[in-house]
């Protein structure tokens, strides 16, 4: 017998992955360009901007740099008529809570880089970071648990870099990407007596997958610009799914065996400018394109089954401007806003990413602790636009306890990130 209700909690996990843009990307790469929305990001040079473009490390000297950033995210849920329809019944409230508040968890975000020269002209460089996060976990019973529970998914990226400076006036460079995803998922299955306690399905994955990225800074008198390009990544995570607690004539159907998701994520271009105005005040843009339509579908296969989830993600395009002020020697100031458009199709955006379109405003400094040694801190808000939650899941499909329910929610969104890094040549 099949219940294909863990498609939301295997959604939730492909959705956590290598695109560049909306979803649940954490930004947090770097805490010099966070100070700015990330504006430019892809243009500046040094260990930290390694994880944005590849050629950043041409010609620099050995750096170091060590950062971590803090998110915290306020999420409010509201059901606005979701049900639950039992074979023979008519729809039913879902049922449990109505209102869910703060589900995310706080995410602390390190990020490690160095950069080492060869010659004059080559550069090596290693970054660490978390690129993407997503941890929910809401109250048992909920109205959206028939899609998730709860969740738990870290993403740690191990970015090996080669940058070379071409010409004097362009730095290009090339990376391999290792990525390692572990994640675990719970979500309910009905059973079909009214009233009765629900079953739970429970993933376990992981694994390590690979990718690359190119990227070049060319340079005009008082004008810098870049361009950066990520691979798409076909994922392969190997895990166990079970299914327990269901009774009665469904009791047959709870199983506990391997399980493998199967999903290809989204390429990313990158495209990014600094003008130097004065020798004082710079201004930064960035725009980035994030190919989220490779994210077609995810392929779950388990206990001799398998399953097809459409996700039918969009492309995307983010925008960000940023400006830098060197106030003095020892003190640089910067601010940046940023846009990030959601690729969750408003027909089917679920409550495991209950994303939405988002407005980032960034303040940022820079303080120089001795000649080699400087301190970066910044400060971001996001403001996300209201939403709705629109899922449609079904359970036992083809069988006579055929079952489906509705998710139809808002949303309530905000996220407040603060960083902070050293950075030091040596």
């Amino acid at each position: 017998m099949r219940s294909f209700g863990f498609a939301g909690a295997a959604a939730a996990l492909a959705a956590a992955t290598t695109a560049q843009a909306g979803g649940f990307q954490a930004p947090e790469l770097s805490v010099r360009a966070l100070g700015m929305s990330n504006a430019g990001a892809a243009a500046l040079t040094g260990a930290d901007a390694l994880a944005w473009n590849p050629a950043a490390i041409a010609g620099s000297d050995r750096e170091g740099a060590a950062g971590l950033s803090y998110r915290r995210t306020s999420l409010v849920l509201t059901d606005t008529g979701s049900t639950l329809t039992r074979p023979g019944q008519a729809p039913a409230p879902a049922g449990g809570a109505t209102r869910l508040e703060d589900a995310p968890r706080d995410f602390p975000a390190p990020s490690l880089a160095l950069a080492l020269p060869v010659t004059d002209r080559v550069a090596v460089g290693l970054a660490v970071t978390k690129p993407f996060h997503l941890r929910l976990e809401y109250p048992v019973p909920a109205f959206v648990r028939y899609d998730l529970h709860r969740n738990r998914i870290e993403m740690t990226e191990v970015r090996g870099a080669l940058a070379v400076q071409a010409a004097d006036w362009l730095d290009l460079g090339v990376s391999l990407d290792a990525q390692e995803t572990r994640a675990a998922l719970d979500a309910a299955s009905p059973n079909l007596a009214p009233n009765s306690p629900d079953a739970l399905q429970q993933l376990t994955a992981k694994g390590w997958d690979f990718g690359w990225g190119a990227g070049a800074q060319a340079r005009f008198e008082d004008l810098t610009l870049a361009l950066s390009w990520r691979s798409a990544i076909a994922r392969d995570l190997d895990g166990r799914l079970s299914l327990t607690g269901l009774a009665g004539p469904l009791a047959a159907a709870n199983f506990d065996a391997p399980a493998e998701v199967g999903f290809s994520t989204p390429w990313a271009l990158t495209v990014a400018g600094r003008w130097q105005v004065t020798p004082d005040l710079a201004l930064h843009a960035q725009a980035q394109r994030s190919g989220w339509s490779r994210y077609d579908r995810i392929e779950l296969a388990f206990a001799g089954q398998t399953a097809a989830i459409v996700q039918a993600y969009d492309d995307t395009t983010s925008v960000a401007l940023g400006a830098e002020w060197r106030v003095r020697d020892a003190l640089t100031v910067r601010a940046g806003v940023g846009f990030d458009p959601t690729p969750t199709p408003d027909l089917m955006r679920e409550p495991g990413v209950p994303d939405a379109d988002r407005t980032t405003y960034a303040l940022g400094a820079t303080f120089a602790l001795a000649p080699a040694v400087d301190l970066d801190l910044s400060g971001a808000y996001a403001a996300f636009d209201n939403a709705r939650l629109n899922r449609d899941l079904a359970f036992y499909e083809g069988t006579p306890a055929a079952s489906t329910a509705t998710i139809r929610g808002d949303i309530d969104r905000e996220e407040l990130t603060l960083g902070l890094a050293l950075r030091t040549r040596f």
